[in-house]
């Protein structure tokens, strides 16, 4: 990528007459120029910070439901209560995304990794420090800014400091590394908690970000910000006006309707067939982070192949949802306990490779939304998570509502993932500069 400041590109036809011919012909001005990645091979030591950063907040994204129990008895409330705190996390993170990505496309990413990395340390030093619901459920709303200032900006920065070569390798380790949060790190934190209580679960995430900064500020460099030229609520819904971005935002919502929706059920519906106990469901929870870190990965490397080979409309997408329709069939119809988790786990590859294509999508289609259209992501995961548990719920038998909603709603997300993959190849093949 080339390093040269816009300011000293011919303002005449927006070339700069510097720049490397051999450079990315994808890079942007503004670039962080620590951030500038090489063409050839991925260097993962390079990310090794925001690699450590989406680890943790992967862990604690998943780690209030095994202490709940615990916490709820130290403070004296409700488990029902005490679940508070998660939801207090979700929505101000998917309230606060989109307004936080923002400002990281305006302002560069180094600011706005930082500000998310400090506050995280704090809300989980404060969570550890709780004493009382309050205090609990105002450190787990900070979490969740925390989670959506960095988290929007670490993917616009792997996205724009990685060539096309290996841009898909990169976002999908990234996402693999999430989901071992959910895999390696809650089992750690549940096993700490145990051993020296509940809080010391969030100092060790405390510290762990803590660590992490040394690593941001050598990796991460200053930059002057893109500074997308519209108002703060219109920057905001800036990536609904591009049509690949609007296509696909409006796909995750259903994708995430059918492959969360029907996970909050999933549970359920495993005790109603099988009559699991709750340390089977344990096991099963970490064949779903295993199931998301392969189908990251594998999303990632398949997406460079094809784009290697001219294809730069996203094919995969329609591919996911049909695999995520036939995962969650198995897993609701299947018959014997072996085949269903075998649904469970084709679920979540489906639902891995799904999300790496889908911040692929976010970081190609409109390169100066990057951040804003990464949040916007999440919130429309978020908001698809909710509508589709609220029609999972409305039916009588848990089996019936999660093979409609589920596999119905991830048939209608691969359909509309063939035409977000046309609107991608269009946005990626348009000349720059043309509107």
């Amino acid at each position: 990528m080339s390093g040269v400041s816009p300011t000293e590109s011919d303002p005449k036809s927006g070339v700069d007459p510097t720049a490397d011919p051999a450079a990315d012909p994808g890079a942007d001005p503004g670039v962080e120029p620590a951030s500038a990645g090489p063409v050839e091979g991925f260097d993962r030591l390079r990310y090794a910070g925001v690699f450590v950063l989406l680890f943790l907040f992967g862990t604690e994204t998943f780690l209030i439901s095994p202490l709940l129990p615990t916490i709820s008895d130290d403070i004296g409330v409700s488990e029902a209560a005490a679940a508070s705190s998660v939801t207090a996390y979700v929505l101000a993170y998917a309230v606060a995304a989109p307004f936080l990505g923002l400002l990281s496309d305006r302002f560069g990413r180094r600011r706005a990794l930082l500000a998310g990395t400090a506050l995280f340390a704090v809300s989980n030093a404060a969570a550890a420090l709780s004493t009382s619901l309050a205090l609990l459920v105002v450190s787990r709303a900070l979490a969740g800014l925390a989670a959506a200032a960095a988290g929007p900006a670490i993917w616009a920065h792997i996205s724009e400091s990685t060539s096309d070569r290996v841009r898909g390798r990169a976002l999908g380790l990234g996402m693999a590394l999430f989901s071992c949060g959910q895999v390696v790190g809650v089992p750690l934190g549940g096993l700490l908690a145990g051993v020296a209580g509940w809080r010391s679960a969030f100092w060790a995430l405390t510290l762990g970000t803590a660590a992490a900064v040394p690593l941001l500020l050598r990796q991460v460099g200053p930059a002057a910000g893109r500074g997308v030229p519209v108002g703060a609520i219109r920057g905001v819904l800036a990536a609904w006006r591009v049509p690949a971005l609007r296509e696909g935002l409006l796909v995750n919502t259903a994708f995430n309707a059918a492959n969360l929706g029907a996970y909050t059920f999933l549970g359920a519906l495993l005790v109603d067939r099988f009559d699991l106990s709750v340390e089977a469901l344990g096991l099963v929870g970490v064949l779903v982070g295993a199931g998301s870190v392969a189908g990251s990965l594998l999303g990632g490397r398949l997406g460079d192949r094809f784009r290697a080979a001219g294809r730069t409309d996203l094919p995969l997408l329609g591919l996911w949802g049909l695999l995520l329709a036939a995962g969650i069939a198995v897993a609701a119809t299947g018959p014997g306990l072996v085949l269903a988790l075998a649904g469970v786990t084709l679920w979540f590859v489906a639902s891995g490779g799904f999300v790496t294509d889908q911040q692929t999508l976010a970081g190609t289609a409109a390169p100066e939304l990057r951040a804003t259209s990464s949040a916007w992501l999440t919130s429309t995961m978020y908001a698809g998570t909710g509508l589709g548990a609220w029609a999972v719920g409305a039916f009588g038998d848990v089996a019936d509502g999660v093979l409609a909603v589920g596999a119905g709603l991830a048939v209608l997300a691969a359909l509309g993932g063939l035409l977000v993959g046309r609107g991608a190849r269009a946005a990626v093949s348009r000349p720059a500069g043309q509107e």
